[in-house]
């Protein structure tokens, strides 16, 4: 069973909560909006500790380290895939355009032997609650109620 950790970050403006989702890259998810955005994670590295990978992957993703802000933990998920997601809120802030995702390589277009590079995300972005749950995968938004339970209880 393939694992992976990831960061929600929030902030709250004029008494609404906003997170931050991340958008994948790369010519598969290009022309992809609603369902496709994500929280930024990624896959735990062997016996990992799934808070250490989050804060990782993180970093990795957007190019910004994450506040050490005390994280309160929204549990796990199940995606369609069978990937176990394992997430954490974190309240913060972060200007979208200062992200710089590290790169990954695959054939494109497909058959062609070409190798080509893609940012993992291409792009990040605050959304109201409203809104995330329309742009989140479905698995995902899950941790949206979580964390309404959590950041207003």
């Amino acid at each position: 069973m393939k694992e992976s950790a990831g960061l929600l970050l929030f902030r709250r403006r004029q008494g609404a909560i906003e997170v931050f989702l991340v958008h994948p890259g790369g010519p598969l998810w290009a022309k992809k909006d609603l369902g496709a955005w994500s929280i930024p994670k990624g896959e735990l590295a062997g016996a990992e500790d799934p808070l250490s990978a989050a804060y990782r992957e993180f970093s990795e993703e957007t190019g910004v380290a994450p506040g050490r802000e005390t994280p309160l933990p929204l549990g796990n998920v199940h995606q369609k895939s069978g990937k176990v997601v394992h997430a954490w809120a974190l309240e913060g802030d972060l200007d979208p355009d200062r992200i710089r995702s590290n790169m990954f390589t695959m054939e494109w277009p497909p058959r062609t032997g070409l190798m080509v590079e893609f940012p993992e995300i291409d792009r990040g972005a605050w959304f109201d609650l409203e809104t995330a749950v329309m742009k989140l995968n479905s698995a995902q938004r899950e941790f949206l109620d979580r964390l309404t339970l959590l950041a207003t209880g």
